[in-house]
């Protein structure tokens, strides 16, 4: 629950200046000052955190689910960290923080910067790993890191800033990305009338990466698994369908389809 582990590759949210961290303050040469939270982590973000923030609730029932229903996409998001090499990672939108965790556990000379908007999930994160530092920042501001000071990025079911992502990797550097399939959770989002999925996903995501990134690899993952009733609540309240509130009373199978890309940063021509 350090971040230290960070040295040397944070920024200030207001000049871009390095920030040095200490024992309860981080601070650039400009003077601009933050404070570090009891918890470990360090709040960046240039205002309150937006309303539609994940709560603590969300990220309680989110832990749940990636503990027994997603561990095999947890899973496939540490082996596509491990094929990377990388020595740092940064997982933007990065919640509870358990797919970092586990990306680094598959990368044992690496450390990770965790960002995500929400302060309870900054706060969460902060503990899921020794080394983890764990920021919250805001991914459509621009993240908080100094520029080609990270090996990898995973945005794993989160917003993408592609243009910062390429900033702040270095040459060669890989994104990873996750994204859901149209069969992922499909009975579950008809049983419960729940938020439904961008048909137009892969080509907006296609776009975003042309010119500064080149897809390397692309594995699906797609099974069904038995939720209990208590599971399929989990898996409503963990993200945006949390504040629909829709109870739940049967067990269900469920689908999971995912897609895990990694792509590698093109290097501009001179």
């Amino acid at each position: 629950m350090s971040l230290d582990v960070a040295a040397g590759l944070l920024s200030c949210p207001h000049c871009r200046g390095t920030l040095e961290i200490g024992p309860a303050t981080a601070r650039c040469p400009e003077g601009h000052s933050f404070d570090v939270a009891r918890q470990g982590y360090l709040n960046l973000l240039p205002g309150p955190q937006p309303m539609n923030a994940d709560s603590a609730a969300m990220l309680e029932a989110r832990s749940r689910v990636l503990g027994s229903l997603y561990a095999d996409v947890v899973a496939l998001v540490a082996r596509s960290a491990a094929d990377t090499g990388a020595r740092v990672v940064v997982d933007a939108g990065a919640g509870t923080g358990q797919y970092l965790a586990a990306a680094l556990d598959a990368l044992p000379d690496a450390i990770g910067i965790a960002t995500d908007v929400s302060v309870a999930a900054a706060r969460r994160a902060a503990s899921a790993h020794p080394r983890i530092a764990s920021i919250a920042a805001d991914t459509w501001r621009g993240l908080p890191i100094r520029d080609g000071a990270v090996d990898l990025v995973a945005c794993i079911f989160a917003p993408r800033n592609v243009a910062d992502f390429a900033r702040v990797l270095a040459p060669d550097g890989h994104l990873v990305v996750v994204t859901p399939e149209p069969g992922h959770l499909r009975s579950l989002r008809a049983s419960y009338r729940l938020l439904d999925l961008d048909p137009d996903k892969d080509a907006r995501l296609e776009k975003s990466l042309g010119g500064l990134f080149e897809l390397i690899a692309s594995d699906r993952l797609a099974r069904p698994v038995d939720a209990t009733a208590a599971q399929v609540a989990d898996v409503i309240a963990m993200g945006p369908n949390a504040f629909h509130g829709a109870p739940v009373t049967t067990s269900e199978r469920l689908e999971i389809d995912v897609r895990c890309r990694t792509y590698r940063r093109l290097v501009p021509r001179v």
